[in-house]
C-alpha cells in the first residue's frame, strides 16, 4: 500500500472493554491492557496529538501541522508557523471547515493561551482569540453540544506557577464567545495518575461520553459531569496504545479513538468499548 499508511486492519474487529473499577485504581496501580490498535498511519509531526474529520488525520506539533489522507496515509497539505508565536500548540479538534486549536506559552510563565483557527481545506493559519492569563496552560479545545469544552493545565515543575500543580487542573465550558460558563476539577483519582504533569488531551465522543488523557500514561479516563458539586466523576479507566497525548474520536467509524505514539511519530486508531 502507498505512502505513509503502516497498517490498516478491519475496523469490525471485536470490541474490548478493558476497564477496571475506579475504586482500585490508585496512583501506583497498572494501566490495564490496551484496546486493540486498528490503524497505524506515520507522520513526523504526531508528537503533541491529532484530529480526525473521518477522512483525513491531522497531526499536531508544537508549531507544525500535517493532514493525511486517511484511505492510504499519504500527506495532503501541511502547515509550519514560526515557533516564537507557536511556542506550544498541544490539540486541535475539527469544527465544521475549521481546525480549532489549542495553544500556549508552555513551558514560560505566567501562563497565557490562545485559541488558532486553521482553514480545514488548505490548513492555511486564519485567525487567533487570546486568552491571555488564565487558570493554567490551554492544553484542550473540543466542540460539544453546541458550546465549547477546554481544558487548562497546570503542572509540578516545569511549566508551573507558583502556588498551583497538577490538582489544579481545570475542565471549562465555554460560550462561542470563549467565556466560562461553568468549570470542574478533576477527581483525586485521576489527578494521581497525571501527576506530575497534567490533561494532554479530551474528547466528547457521539453518545455524549466525555473520555481524558495524561501525559504519559498508556490509559483513558472515562468521566462524568457531577449532579451536584465541582469534581468530575471517574466511571473507569481504559487502557490503550499511547502514552496519554491528544486525541480524537473519529466522526465516522463509531469506537475508532485516534491517539499518537510520539515515540514512533505514529497516528494511532483504538477501537474502544462503550460499556454501558
Amino acid at each position: 500500500m502507498a505512502g505513509r499508511l503502516t497498517s490498516i486492519l478491519i475496523l469490525c474487529a471485536g470490541l474490548t472493554g478493558s476497564a477496571m473499577a475506579a475504586a482500585q485504581q490508585g496512583s501506583d496501580a497498572p494501566s490495564p491492557p490496551p484496546a486493540p490498535v486498528v490503524a497505524r498511519v506515520a507522520a513526523p509531526e504526531a508528537h503533541q496529538g491529532v484530529a480526525s474529520d473521518g477522512v483525513h488525520l491531522y497531526a499536531i506539533d508544537n508549531d507544525r501541522i500535517g493532514k493525511y489522507r486517511l484511505r492510504d496515509g499519504q500527506r495532503v497539505a501541511s502547515w509550519q508557523g514560526d515557533r516564537r508565536l507557536f511556542p506550544h500548540m498541544n490539540s486541535c479538534t475539527v469544527a465544521g471547515r475549521e481546525l480549532v486549536c489549542a495553544a500556549s506559552n508552555y513551558p514560560a510563565v505566567p501562563q497565557t493561551s490562545a485559541v488558532e483557527f486553521f482553514d480545514l481545506a488548505t490548513l492555511r493559519h486564519l485567525r487567533t482569540v487570546s486568552l491571555g492569563l488564565g487558570p493554567g496552560s490551554l492544553t484542550v479545545m473540543d466542540r460539544h453540544n453546541g458550546e465549547w469544552w477546554a481544558v487548562f493545565a497546570n503542572y509540578e515543575g516545569k511549566g508551573g506557577e507558583p502556588g498551583r500543580d497538577y490538582r489544579h487542573t481545570l475542565l471549562v465550558r465555554m460560550d462561542d464567545q470563549f467565556r466560562q460558563e461553568a468549570a470542574w476539577v478533576f477527581p483525586a483519582q485521576v489527578l494521581a495518575r497525571f501527576a506530575p504533569k497534567s490533561c494532554s488531551g479530551m474528547s466528547w465522543s457521539k453518545d455524549g461520553r466525555l473520555y481524558v488523557t495524561g501525559h504519559d500514561r498508556p490509559e483513558i479516563y472515562e468521566l462524568a459531569l457531577p449532579e451536584a458539586g465541582s469534581t468530575l466523576e471517574l466511571r473507569r479507566i481504559i487502557g490503550f496504545a499511547s502514552p496519554g497525548q491528544a486525541i480524537d474520536w473519529d466522526p465516522v467509524k463509531p469506537g475508532l479513538l485516534w491517539s499518537i505514539d510520539r515515540a514512533r511519530n505514529d497516528m494511532i486508531g483504538s477501537r474502544i468499548d462503550a460499556e454501558r
